[in-house]
């Protein structure tokens, strides 16, 4: 087996998110390089090596965030997440092999909120994990307001979203992603501008806007096939529209 990740200097910056991060990882060294560089951003860790673990501690108390390796014995990252989305919006962060392409997809499909790629820098994923936390409590402590659109209402600072009175079930990124559309309409959007600006990337795989996009539609419209809110402006990218 290659190197896991690429041998730099330790992070040391300032951090203005920390939180619990749960690793999960079945290979020991990964696990033991992780740590240490969450920890030296500040963040509380905790190690698991399988699935079965991770979902027990997830439900016994559940973290601020989860790193997810999807190469597990037994239950793999894939069926982790998927279980994970049945109960709990945690925040979480896929680890995954750089030719896995149609996993990373699945991963995100499936409600990850953000993937690291194998070989992988540690101050990276460091760096990842707190962009993360950082939304995720910005959202939650943001100034109470609520955003109306026909039958979708958004209130911000609770974190929730409705459509026709039904509570949708929103990732970190999905909320963030649907708050910057509603705050935005009649804009037209690039991917990588909307990978800017809601995730705070410079650079990155764009397909994870369009899987995003993809699973929001599923949730606030009518009919995904038939999208009549998040228009996919042609050459450029995407456009919310206000309904009617």
């Amino acid at each position: 087996m290659g190197r896991l990740w690429r041998p730099i200097r330790p992070y040391r910056g300032a951090v203005s998110e920390t939180g619990r991060v749960l690793v999960v990882d079945d290979d020991m060294t990964v696990r033991d390089v992780v740590r240490r560089y969450l920890e030296l951003a500040g963040h509380h860790v905790e190690l698991v090596g399988d699935g079965e673990q991770a979902l027990r501690r997830v439900a016994e108390r559940e973290p601020d965030l989860v790193v997810l390796d999807l190469m597990l014995p037994g239950i793999d990252g894939l069926e982790v997440c998927r279980r994970l989305r049945l109960r709990s919006a945690v925040p979480l962060v896929m680890l995954t092999a750089l030719g896995q392409e149609e996993d990373r997809i699945a991963g995100l499909t499936l409600g990850a909120d953000d993937y690291v790629t194998k070989p992988f820098s540690p101050r990276e994923l460091a760096l990842r994990v707190t962009s993360v936390l950082r939304r995720s409590r910005a959202a939650a402590s943001a100034s109470p307001s609520v955003l109306v659109d026909g039958d979708l209402r958004v209130d911000v600072g609770a974190h929730t979203a409705w459509r026709d009175g039904v509570e949708l079930a929103l990732t970190t990124r999905e909320f963030d992603l649907l708050v910057f559309f509603l705050t935005h309409p009649g804009t037209a959007f690039s991917r990588a501008e909307l990978l800017s600006r809601v995730w705070g990337w410079e650079f990155g795989d764009q397909s994870t806007v369009t899987v995003h996009v993809r699973r929001l539609r599923e949730k606030v419209e009518v009919d995904a096939a038939r999208p009549s809110r998040i228009a996919t402006v042609w050459g450029v990218g995407y456009r919310w529209d206000r309904s009617a």
